[in-house]
């Protein structure tokens, strides 16, 4: 049974806090070896299994054979082992132990999400990474253990396998999962949010539930956080929106009726009491017009923020700057739906200058090399990343080999069945802890466009407006060039696409048509995305901008402005810096947006038996 969460334990902090800190320094200084004993443990155990017996590796443990037999592979490679597995087939065909769930990453494969394997063995090791974080942030901030923790979590909806097996994101499985819901007493894991308003479905019911307890105990909150810097922005926003409603319960010391879980709304209660003075204070706050610093204005005590603004969340950072008054934004751990990689050993740093330190014990890296350079659509957008030709080119590197300043695309061997497989990620090295590398994370490799936890690669982007011009085919035009833009100045953000048209006939084109366009886009782009728009209300309705003719040759001008050859330049399929957005948005001539959400199934059940019958 769980210790009660107000029981009170005299813990020796500071000697847990060393034990942790001293494992970090000698896995850190023993980087080599332990990367030498993992990869022969992952072959010991799975040394039966069908994947590498397939491949040729028959016990053999030493990397060079490894190296030599194991080929680099992606998620198309092991989806049809994948499948078997989520058919039924019990057998060893990745990993030895049995696979106990399945988590859904966001990446995407075919446009939906793809299915990683995971044991329960996998789980501890991921949840040892979560006990890390804290004792590393005691390092910069004191006497974080004398206040709670105001994190926005959230679960998403499952699925299951037709063998019964169950597929989930990866934090909704570790927030479902018996190390969260029956953690002991810890300072460092003492949230405001109950387990069951974090278990709630209802997006809004969790949200407004999470909001009311960490209001209501205000001045115990130390730190603010959520996943995303999206997910803390939106929560920013619900609040805005519904303040008033929140102040009633605080001042009654009720929950409002919208509230109708019963579990959320008795957990609740437990913590609630009518408060007439913070209603009032919270009331005085909320109604000004500025809501500058309303993070540290109704969570005076706050030390820092916890979010991801790393990658694409970059874009968020000056709202947070915003709302927060410029607190630290802490970017604590790297992790995926594949493994659980590294913490950031400097977690005050500025976000441009975060960095992860690889643990070594969590799995079995290699590098692959990748080149980048500014070309023409970088020069306007963002620097472009070209992937060495993998067919002549295969030598990766190891993790202590990596060298200072280069750019990999990271590769994994894991316990849980996953062998040479390319994570997706573009990494920099940006210096070493002992013998391990420290990493910045550089881009998703081929995403253009993302605003939460979706990410829509230009393949994607393509065949989706190829199925939006047949809308325009009876009034006999088409779009002669586009690109797009992920504007997050709108809360939640939304995909923005820019069209110039290419128009044959006199028919004027009515305006229903254009959001007819802007819904099969949406239709046609991922689960993530469609679960984004549809429950969890994290991205908002796509819009098209009609722009002038000659825009993109305008556009083109101004690269070659810029010293870009016009024998090089080809249309930027997405744009992010300033001046370029602001020269598309001069020209636009009309706007559109979608008129309703894409369809969306909970539990994507008819995407895992379309994949299974492939």
């Amino acid at each position: 049974m769980p210790i009660p969460r107000d029981t009170v334990i005299n813990y020796d902090l500071s000697q847990q806090n060393k034990k942790i800190l001293d494992f970090i320094e000698d896995v850190s200084a023993k980087a080599d070896e332990i990367q030498k004993k993992v990869l022969a443990e992952i072959l010991s155990r799975n040394a039966n299994v069908e994947y590498l017996q397939r491949h040729g590796l028959n016990g053999q443990t030493d990397s060079e054979t490894f190296k030599k037999l194991i080929p680099i592979i992606t998620y198309e490679d092991i989806q049809h082992d994948i499948n078997r597995i989520a058919n039924g087939d019990t057998s060893s065909i990745l990993t030895s132990n049995p696979i106990s769930n399945f988590l859904t990453s966001s990446g995407t494969s075919g446009g939906e999400r793809k299915l990683m394997p995971a044991t329960e063995e996998e789980f501890e090791r991921r949840y040892m990474l979560y006990s890390l974080l804290m004792p590393i942030m005691s390092q910069f901030v004191p006497d974080l253990e004398k206040g709670k923790g105001m994190y926005l979590m959230f679960i998403k909806n499952e699925s299951k396998t037709p063998s019964g097996i169950m597929a989930s994101p990866v934090l909704t499985n570790y927030y479902k999962s018996s190390h969260f819901c029956n953690r002991l007493y810890d300072p460092y894991t003492n949230f405001t949010s109950p387990n069951e308003t974090v278990l709630c479905l209802d997006s809004y019911q969790s949200m407004y539930s999470q909001l009311l307890c960490g209001l209501c105990q205000n001045y115990e909150v130390f730190r603010v956080g959520a996943v995303f810097a999206s997910g803390l922005i939106r929560a920013i926003r619900f609040l805005e929106k519904h303040w008033s409603l929140l102040c009633n319960d605080i001042r009654m010391g009720t929950i409002n009726a919208l509230v109708t879980e019963s579990s959320v709304r008795e957990a609740v209660m437990k913590i609630l009491k009518p408060n007439k003075n913070l209603a009032d204070f919270i009331q005085g706050e909320c109604s000004k017009n500025c809501w500058q610093g309303i993070i540290t204005r109704l969570w005076p005590n706050t030390k820092y923020v916890d979010v991801i603004v790393t990658g694409t969340m970059s874009q968020y950072i000056p709202t947070l700057d915003y709302y927060s008054n410029g607190l630290p934004l802490v970017c604590t751990m790297y992790a995926s739906s594949e493994c659980y990689f590294g913490v950031n050993l400097n977690p005050l740093c500025k976000p441009s200058h975060v960095a992860y330190t690889l643990i070594p014990t969590m799995c079995y890296y290699e590098f692959l090399p990748v080149n980048r350079s500014n070309e023409v659509t970088g020069s306007i957008s963002t620097p472009t990343t070209k992937f060495l030709n993998e067919k002549d080119h295969q030598e990766l590197v190891d993790l202590v080999d990596v060298k200072l300043g280069q750019e990999y695309e990271l590769v994994v061997t894991t316990y849980a069945g996953l062998y040479r497989y390319k994570v997706g990620d573009v990494l920099k090295v940006t210096g070493f802890k002992n013998k391990a590398p420290q990493f910045s994370f550089v881009c998703r490799k081929n995403v253009v466009l993302s605003i939460d936890s979706d990410k829509t690669d230009e393949v994607e982007l393509q065949n989706a407006m190829k199925n939006a011009i047949t809308h325009l085919v009876p009034f006999d035009a088409d779009v002669a060039e586009y690109t797009s833009f992920a504007d997050t100045t709108t809360i939640p953000g939304h995909y923005v696409l820019y069209w110039e048209l290419n128009l044959k006939g006199s028919t004027i084109i009515p305006h229903c048509v254009y959001e007819d366009c802007c819904l099969t886009i949406e239709e046609s782009l991922n689960s993530v995305y469609r679960q984004g728009r549809v429950s969890d209300k994290s991205i908002g309705p796509l819009e098209i901008k009609i722009v002038e003719q000659g825009t993109f040759d305008k556009l083109m001008d101004y690269a070659i402005g810029l010293g870009a050859s016009i024998n090089q330049y080809k249309t930027p399929r997405c744009v992010k810096f300033a001046p370029v957005v602001e020269l598309l948005n001069s020209r636009v001539t009309s706007n559109y947006f979608s008129p309703k959400c894409p369809k969306w199934i909970p539990g994507h059940k008819e995407w895992i038996n379309e994949r299974i019958e492939e």
